[in-house]
């Protein structure tokens, strides 16, 4: 039985135990996946939540955003299927934007935990699936055309497969093997987090997981009130204009901090577009409680107590609150944007936490779809551009955020699809000047090596509208691609690759912070040593610092 009162020693040493098990749960999706996607990218997340849906514990890896979304979708998942419907070895799955993480290619799979007869949780995962059918990655002006829509349905009904589901889902898809295995691997996760689940609830002698659930959200949400508490009340607001699509939209934003709670709210931003780039509303959540979440409470382990401080709203109809059925498929060209607008709301009250703008906000995504030998493959490339500079230190180069998905192994994208990387190295000159510099951008060179055509599509913004400095800093270098034969190609375009041809994507760099004046002379010239700001910029960027040029 769990005590009336739990000493601090016993409930960390059970809570990190949960969290062990949601890694756990995380690892076995790794081993078991088969996409490059989920292994290499990182593109999923496992959870452990109580028998409402509300997580108790995150994987440490993976989307962190994704987490509470998949907690969402298990509590609209239960509107169909309630509690008393639930038996061992039952399985569900959705890809609906509106309930699961905003576009169909992210697949929701949870499953119920039992204890002693009793449905006393579930698990949960999420993974990006390579392919899902519809308009090969891009195009698309409602979400009819970006594949195969799955409302919540059982794929495993007391443990047996629903086959003709199967069949027909895997009828509408191109990667058939790699899709399904897959969801396979997000299935045996979840088996993996209830067994760890039955067995911490056998060996801590509880009945359920409500007790000790409530006790670690409660002290997760004190967590993040405190910190909220802890700012000045008050109303803070930020806008900014991003690429978008045939036209520029524009993100307005409005936070209130009232006592121990924060209110986001995103009126005055831009109506839902034809095109792919509007965010959900679970998405626009989920991409505005995140971000906060690492400058006010970055080092407590999070669940959903950590989501009740901070309420957001969208107007509906918008591009952060779109209308069934608005494209969808690449909402995170709005969605990740949203870190940059909170940041520059809340730079005037907590300068010393929030970043500049992050070039990768958005990422940019390339995908090479095409034949080699008969077979058609479809791979994804998930590179890196620049994060933006703090206060104290530039900004990382090369790293996602406020996605934490990554590229992995080129080698391991080389063996499974027809494409050489040639090149992929840091982008000379690409963060923004400051006190603290932007982290850099990358170049990414990649050929084709088939005998026929590759069709590449890019979905990316910051082409027009770099990632923006804080306090005097500078912005970062904007996003480009260019093609062997001097085409150039648009961030949010299709293009053939012919044989022998190449891509050079040259991701864009994050904002500096404070005025370029204050940056170190010996920061400066460190920079020029390792080849991250050529002489000539310095020279022009930093004018108090002496730099000798490099002789032609």
């Amino acid at each position: 039985m769990l005590p009336d009162t739990l000493d601090p020693i016993t409930l960390e040493i059970w809570w990190s135990r949960l969290v062990a098990i949601a890694d756990e749960a995380a690892t076995a999706l790794l081993r078991t996946s088969f996409s490059t996607v989920i292994r290499e990218s990182n593109d999923y997340v496992t959870v452990l939540m109580n028998a409402r849906g509300e997580t108790i514990a995150e994987c440490t890896l993976g989307i962190p955003a994704f987490a509470a979304l998949v907690g969402r979708a298990t509590r609209q998942i239960l509107t169909t299927f309630p509690a008393d419907d639930w038996r061992e070895g039952d399985v569900v799955l959705t890809n609906d934007p509106w309930i699961g993480t905003g576009h169909l290619p992210d697949i929701v799979v949870i499953m119920p935990v039992f204890h002693e007869g009793r449905l006393v949780g579930f698990a949960g995962s999420a993974g990006h699936a390579p392919d899902i059918g519809g308009v090969f990655r891009g195009g698309p002006t409602e979400l009819i055309e970006e594949g195969v829509l799955i409302p919540p349905v059982r794929l495993y009904r007391a443990g047996l497969r629903n086959d003709d589901l199967v069949s027909l889902f895997l009828a509408n898809i191109r990667q058939k093997d790699i899709v399904l295995g897959d969801i396979e691997a997000q299935v045996s996760a979840n088996k993996v987090c209830a067994r760890r689940a039955q067995e911490f609830l056998h060996d801590t002698a509880q009945a359920d997981f409500e007790r000790l659930g409530s006790a670690i959200q409660d002290l997760a949400e004190k967590a993040m009130r405190d910190a909220i508490a802890a700012l000045p009340d008050g109303v803070y607001r930020a806008s900014l204009d991003a690429d978008g699509a045939e036209t520029p939209t524009h993100i307005a934003c409005a936070i209130t901090i009232a006592g121990d709670h924060m209110s986001v709210d995103y009126a005055g931003t831009s109506a839902q577009v034809t095109h792919a780039i509007n965010s959900v509303f679970n998405y626009t959540q989920a991409y505005t409680i995140y971000p906060l979440k690492c400058v006010l409470d970055p080092h407590s382990r999070r669940n959903e107590g950590s989501y009740r401080a901070v309420t957001v709203t969208a107007p509906e109809g918008s591009i952060l609150n779109p209308t069934f059925p608005a494209p969808v498929l690449a909402r995170h060209l709005t969605g990740h944007l949203l870190s940059c607008v909170l940041y520059q709301a809340l730079a005037p009250i907590m300068p010393e936490r929030v970043i500049a703008d992050s070039g990768g906000a958005p990422a940019l995504r390339a995908h090479f779809a095409g034949e080699d030998g008969g077979r058609r493959f479809g791979q994804l490339l998930f590179a890196s551009a620049g994060m933006g500079a703090s206060r104290a230190r530039d900004g990382l180069s090369a790293t996602a955020f406020p996605t934490n998905s990554g590229a992995g192994s080129i080698e391991a994208l080389e063996a499974v699809s027809p494409l050489l990387f040639r090149k992929k190295e840091l982008r000379a000159d690409s963060g923004g000047v400051g006190r603290q510099r932007g982290g850099l951008g990358q170049d990414v060179e990649v050929a084709n090596i088939t005998r026929g055509p590759i069709q590449l599509t890019l979905l990316g913004d910051r082409e027009r509208h770099p990632a923006l400095g804080l306090l005097g800093g500078g912005p970062g270098a904007v996003a480009t691609a260019v093609i062997s034969d001097g085409r150039s190609a648009a961030m949010k375009s299709r293009t053939l690759i012919a044989p022998g041809q190449s891509v050079t994507i040259r991701f864009a760099g994050g904002g500096g912070y404070g005025p370029a004046a204050e940056r170190s002379p010996a920061a400066v010239a460190e920079d020029v040593r390792q080849g991250l700001v050529t002489a000539e910029a310095a020279a022009r960027d930093y004018p108090q610092v002496q730099i000798e040029k490099t002789p032609a």
